[in-house]
């Protein structure tokens, strides 16, 4: 599915309870586990020592964190969605569910299915909430699913 562009917001609340858009593939290596470990604190060996994770893990190599995964959710909306519509302010507004059914192992490559579940108008602009599905390449089971809400402000209240 190419980037979806839309000309407003209304236009994409009419597609509400339909899948949106499909972001492109994208490699998850160990640079960048590293660089999320060194900016969260987070350096459980699973992660960041390669060589006990080839030893000791089940995985065989490192895995993302979770929450590493979790963050690129912006990262793939970005460029998979295009309201052409101007925002005075975009924000995530939060999370209602999030499930890490498969280990994102170092190297592979995983993109993200949108699938808008409900769009509302709030004061000063609309609220959205997704479902973001994370698929792995070849693999059946998902990284990730999450329900997510982001708010678009016309103007802010």
């Amino acid at each position: 599915m190419a980037r979806r562009e839309v000309a407003t917001i209304q236009e994409l609340a009419q597609c509400t309870g339909q899948e949106v858009a499909l972001s492109d593939w994208f490699e998850i290596t160990q640079e960048r586990i590293d660089a999320f470990a060194k900016a969260t604190g987070d350096f459980q060996w699973i992660h960041v020592d390669q060589e006990r994770a080839a030893r000791e893990s089940p995985f065989g190599v490192t895995i993302a964190h979770g929450f590493l995964t979790l963050s690129l959710l912006s990262r793939f909306a970005q460029s998979a969605i295009d309201i052409r519509q101007p925002f005075h302010l975009v924000i995530n507004y939060g999370l209602n569910r999030v499930r890490f059914p498969a280990p994102v192992r170092c190297g592979a490559r995983i993109r993200t299915r949108h699938l808008l579940l409900e769009a509302a108008e709030i004061s000063g602009g609309w609220q959205l909430r997704w479902q973001v599905t994370v698929e792995l390449e070849g693999s059946d089971k998902p990284a990730c699913v999450a329900e997510t809400i982001t708010r678009y402000y016309e103007r802010f209240p």
